[in-house]
This record gives structure tokens, sequence and C-alpha cells, in this order.
């Protein structure tokens, strides 16, 4: 059996957490990108840096050069009041942007990027790395561009601990975008009426080699070995023979939904758009990581239960809910049966308020940001709300209220 890394081993279920937050820069005054990552970096950090650390919390580069990633310095031992150190820092970065004229802006993708005309690639430390991606997958477009997400990572100690970890996740992936949607406008908001278009280019951004992104619900597996040996080592085979050096051949190009993330001894989750602001990340955060638990304590089966729904069905319901988020209605008897429901049909806001009323320990802004997205909807259906109302303001207008809101560590509400 594979162990543990020596360095987190002391981590089982639910005693640690990773998040991490991925915001653009733009120009204060015209919401168009600008490729400042690499000056906001050697601002706290000197040339050429490409991660810092900052406390609480790190600030690391991305893919593109218009985009920062916060995230936690190590594992945190709790959730509740986490949000507190993103906004600190995010005021921080602001203070360094507004030598430019720029600032950070939120939500998973930017309404009018044109990514292959004006997204440059990171060209700092580590660019080998980067121009093996573009060299072998063609980084090009809004799936490689213009996505902004916020990731969890949730810790296991054994194999036992990751196969009923990545069993529950399986079940929670779906009902994700019923929540955490937030990305209804994509190239100057025309013609889709996905609530989740992140989602939409996600899951076809690695085209040209399949086997790294599988199906995005990841398969059942019942072992770690058999996780490295049916989901990472097709992957690294099919690049090998574009890739002969392994420089990609690690855990994280895996593109699923949920990967393993042995170097850390976590599954990572990441199917969540980036909100409005970091309480409600924290707020979405703690809803997905709430339901995780009470299906791994309340159900000693969650294993066989998770191993009967195939990806393709999990799938299916994937798709219901990136298109109408909440009000996606689900119909998979066997699969609501799994989270406890009894019932023929039911809306994936209505699972998520039970699912809520299930997670312990849960008090404070947070739970209070959470029953606000049950109550007035995802971020994406309040951003196309405000446009309604506010036909002449428009898309700009719009997001500089969304801007403001990541400044001042506010929801957007009706």
């Amino acid at each position: 059996m594979i162990q543990p890394s020596p360095e987190i081993r002391f981590l089982h279920l639910f005693q640690g957490y990773g998040v991490e937050l991925e915001y653009m820069i733009v120009d204060r005054k015209t919401l168009d990108i600008r490729s400042l990552a690499d000056n906001v970096l050697a601002a706290v950090g000197g040339p050429w840096t490409r991660e810092v650390e900052c406390g609480t919390l790190a600030w690391s580069n991305e893919l593109v050069m218009h985009v920062i990633e916060l995230k936690t310095n190590g594992p945190a031992k709790a959730l509740n009041g986490l949000h507190q150190a993103f906004e600190y820092d995010i005021r921080k970065i602001n203070a360094v942007l507004a030598e430019y004229e720029a600032c950070l802006l939120p939500t998973a993708m930017h309404p009018w990027i044109r990514p292959d005309e004006e997204a440059t690639l990171w060209q700092q430390e580590d660019v080998e790395i980067y121009n093996a991606l573009d060299q072998i997958f063609g980084c090009k477009g809004h799936g490689w561009k213009n996505l902004q997400s916020a990731h969890l990572n949730l810790p296991f100690y054994d194999d036992a601990e990751f196969v009923r970890l990545h069993s529950a996740i399986r079940l929670v992936l779906p009902l994700i975008p019923a929540i955490a949607a937030a990305s209804p406008y994509m190239d100057g908001g025309n013609g889709s009426e996905v609530l989740d278009n992140r989602m939409v280019v996600y899951q076809r951004h690695c085209h040209r080699f399949p086997q790294a992104m599988g199906p995005v619900i990841p398969e059942p597996v019942h072992s770690i070995e058999q996780y490295h040996t049916d989901i990472l080592e097709p992957i690294y085979q099919a690049l090998k023979p574009y890739d002969p050096e392994g420089i990609l051949a690690f855990e994280w190009i895996n593109a699923r939904g949920a990967i393993a993330r042995f170097d850390r001894q976590t599954i990572e989750i990441r199917l969540v758009d980036v909100q409005e602001c970091p309480l409600a990340d924290l707020a979405i955060i703690r809803m997905i990581n709430g339901a995780i638990q009470w299906l791994i304590e309340h159900h000693d089966s969650v294993h066989a239960r998770s191993s009967a729904i195939s990806s393709e069905r999990l799938q299916d319901i994937l798709q219901l809910t990136v298109k109408d988020a909440e009000n996606a209605l689900i119909t998979d008897t066997e699969y609501l049966h799994c989270l406890g429901i009894e019932v023929m049909s039911i809306t994936a806001q209505n699972i998520w308020s039970q699912l809520l009323a299930h997670v312990d320990d849960f008090s404070g802004p947070q739970r209070e940001a959470a029953e606000m997205i049950l109550q007035y909807g995802t971020l994406a259906r309040r951003m196309k709300q405000d446009v309604q109302t506010n036909q002449d303001a428009g898309l700009i207008g719009l997001y500089r209220k969304l801007a403001e809101c990541l400044a001042q560590g506010k929801m957007l509400l009706p």
C-alpha cells in the first residue's frame, strides 16, 4: 500500500483544509485585463518570484499573466473565519495594483476578454512547464486563459480514508454548480443561457488529449493503487510521445473535477467558480465540505453507494446544474437515495437546503452567507438579475459592482 507523505501523515479526514482562490487583474477604469501578476509578486517577494508567503496565505502565479492565486500557506486547521485572511490579502494586493491603475476582479470568467489576443502565458520562473503545456495542449481559448476557480483540498491519511473521501466527493461534485455558478457571461455576454460557462469550456479544454480529462466526474476506485493504474498512468502514457522528458508527468496534469494530490496527501476539488468575495467562497466551501463529511460519517456504505452510480450518470446530473444551477431538476432516484433523499424529483437548490441542515458547527457570517445563496440564488443568477434591472449600466456596471464587492468583502445581493 502507498504510504502517506511523512510531513502530513498526521492529517486524517477533516483535520485540515487547503483553499485556493483565483482572481483576474484588470484596469481600474475599463476593467480590461492587465498582465501584472509578475509585478504584484515582485513587489512582495522580489524579481522573478513565482510564489510568496504572506503569513496565513501565500500568493502565486497561474498559467496566464493577468491571474493571481491566493491560497492557504499550508493546511488551515479550520474554515471558520478563514475568509478574513483572504479579505486582508486582497486589500494588500489592490494597494499594490493601485500604483498601476489596476485592481482585482472576481468571478469565474472575464465577460468580454478575447483570450488569444489579449491573455499572455506566464513568462517567468518554471516557464518550461508552461511552454510544454502550450506545445502539447495548445493553451488557447477560454478553457486555458479565462477560468478562475476556487479549489478545496481535503486530506486523507491512508488507503481506506482515500477511498471513502473519493467516493463521497463523487456524489457531491454534480451539485456544486447549483451553489457556485458564477460565470453567466463570456464573449461580451451574447448567446449563452448557461449559468456556469466556466464548466462548459472547462470540460472541453483538454480535447487534444481526452485521457487528461476523462469523465469530469472521476471514475470510482477501490484503492490508491488502482487510482494510479486506471487514472494517472493512462494520462502519462498518452502524453509520453509528446513529452519524453516527463515535464508534465505529475498528478496535477489530471484535469478531472476532483483529483488526488499524493504529493500533499489530499483530494483537490476543482468545480467551484470563484465568487464575488471570500465570504461567499468560504460559505460554499463549508457547504461542500459539510455535505462530504456528513456522507462519510453517516453512511458506512458511502463507497458502495457511490460506486453503483457511474461517472456518466453523475455527468448527466452535472450538465443539468451547469445549465440551470439551483433550478436544475434532479430525477435520478438512485442518486437521490445515495444522498439520503427519498423523493422522485427535487430541485438542486432544495437538495442543498437538506444537506445544509445536516452540517454541524456551522454558524456566524459564513452560515449567513450560505443561507443568502440558497435564498437569493447563485451569483450567476444574481448577476443576470442585476443586468436586467440596470440595463443602462450593462456588463461594465455589473462588473464594477463586483470589483467593489471583492474590495469591500461584501456579497452581491438584490
